[in-house]
């Protein structure tokens, strides 16, 4: 007998590791939610890409936190009710979000964080919240998986804010893991490496691409299938004893105890 369909939201799915996941829970018979910020067309080809039927896409501004708490709602009107929340959309590190301490200005170091705390942190916590209470309202069991970072542990110099916003969102996702327990619903955190996704195509062709790949013993950085693969075992309802975890998946690139 097959698993019943599940209902999954995955937040920032126009690409990268959101897209990845996207297609391995359609791959999988579940009927997926596919969010996006700003780029429609990035997630229309991401919802062109999934197998099977019943897929659809919501657009949220994260930043915005009545349009992150609706988000939930837009997604079980588009799809029906929700089981699996994964938390993965981010404003993340690129050329032009460097904001280091001892260098550039303060205004660009108040844009930097103001933007990732709204977004990374206070984004995914409003969406688990309203995703909660969707479930709670059904009596019935679920997951939240987020998707956090190595940056939170070792820290980024370029990119501070984001480091920390991760390292909030890990434990933002302990926190919720005590509080929804009695209620059915696991929450737990990845924590991926560099990830070969398309932003960061530049880097590994460039000529930081080589010491990029020899941070990891495999001598590669991670693919988004990578990641999807972790997140897919987080939110089986087989992972449920696995809840408050935080999962490395940065190839041995990083390695704590």
């Amino acid at each position: 007998m097959s698993a019943p369909r599940r209902g999954v939201l995955i937040t920032g799915a126009s690409g990268g590791i959101g897209r990845a996941t996207a297609l391995g829970f359609a791959a999988r018979g579940d009927r997926v939610a596919v969010h996006f910020g700003r780029d429609r067309a990035s997630a229309e080809a991401t919802l062109a890409l999934l197998p099977g039927a019943g897929h659809a896409i919501v657009q949220a501004d994260l930043a915005d936190p009545d349009a992150a708490r609706a988000l939930v709602d837009d997604a079980v009107g588009a799809v029906g009710e929700l089981d699996v929340l994964v938390n993965n959309a981010a404003a993340a590190p690129s050329g032009g979000n460097v904001h280091r301490p001892d260098d550039g200005t303060f205004e660009d170091w108040a844009a930097a964080w103001q933007l990732m705390v709204q977004v990374n942190l206070l984004g995914a916590a409003h969406a688990s919240w309203a995703f909660a209470r969707h479930l709670i309202a059904r009596e019935a069991p679920g997951a939240i998986v987020n998707v956090g970072s190595r940056g939170a542990f070792r820290g980024e110099a370029d990119h501070p804010a984001y480091a920390a916003t991760k390292a909030a969102l890990h434990a933002l996702g302990q926190s919720l893991a005590l509080a929804l327990a009695p209620h059915g619903i696991s929450v737990t955190s990845v924590a991926p490496g560099f990830v070969s996704t398309d932003r960061q195509q530049s880097k590994l062709a460039g000529a930081s691409g080589a010491a990029l790949r020899s941070e990891s013993p495999f001598g590669r950085v991670a693919s988004p299938d990578d990641v999807a693969a972790a997140i897919l075992h987080l939110a089986s309802p087989e992972a449920r004893w696995s809840s408050g975890a935080v999962l490395d998946v940065n190839g041995a690139s990083y390695l704590r105890t």
